[in-house]
């Protein structure tokens, strides 16, 4: 169970510190809640029940440094995802970034920035959805591993980078 005081992933929200617990009463009875408040937007604050499990299935432990390096060193074996057309590979997007599974995070991320020096190559851009999606999916996975490594957000790429480069060579 999650207490106050921990780092929390929270669905397409990202990384979040649960700040306490609060009870409001709706209608008749009274309600727990979690008080999350987001890690890179300090004006946000979000309250959770915690009765409800589809609300609290959103709640997630951050990843382990252990956890980040794995996911990096595995990168190259991670397929990318192939979706049949426009409106598929979207829904099929929106769907990852809901979940917020980081795995299929870091497989989205891969498989829009090959698309996109695919595009780049023939002069073309990455259509204003996919670049949306990419920059989401980015946001999110990159503050998370920022906090764990202990970086700023814009370090997490270059750092990924440089680590699939020493696997490489």
């Amino acid at each position: 169970m999650f207490e106050t005081g921990d780092t929390v992933i929270y669905g397409s929200q990202g990384v979040c510190k649960i700040t306490g617990k609060e009870q409001k009463r709706i209608g008749s009875q009274y309600v727990d809640y979690f008080v999350l408040q987001p890690v890179y937007d300090e004006n946000s604050t979000i309250f959770v029940p915690a009765n409800n499990e589809l609300l609290m299935g959103k709640m997630k432990s951050v990843l382990s440094q252990e956890e980040i390096y794995e996911m990096i060193n595995s990168i190259s074996d991670d397929e990318i995802i192939d979706a049949l057309d426009d409106n598929e590979r979207r829904e099929q997007y929106q769907k990852i970034i809901a979940e917020g599974d980081r795995r299929m995070l870091f497989r989205l991320i891969k498989t829009l920035y090959l698309k996109k020096l695919s595009q780049e190559k023939k002069g073309k851009k990455l259509h204003q959805s996919d670049e949306a999606i990419l920059k989401q999916a980015e946001k999110l996975l990159h503050n998370e591993f920022a906090l764990v490594l202990d970086m700023k957000p814009d370090e997490v790429l270059p750092f990924i980078i440089n680590s699939i480069e020493k696997k490489i060579s």
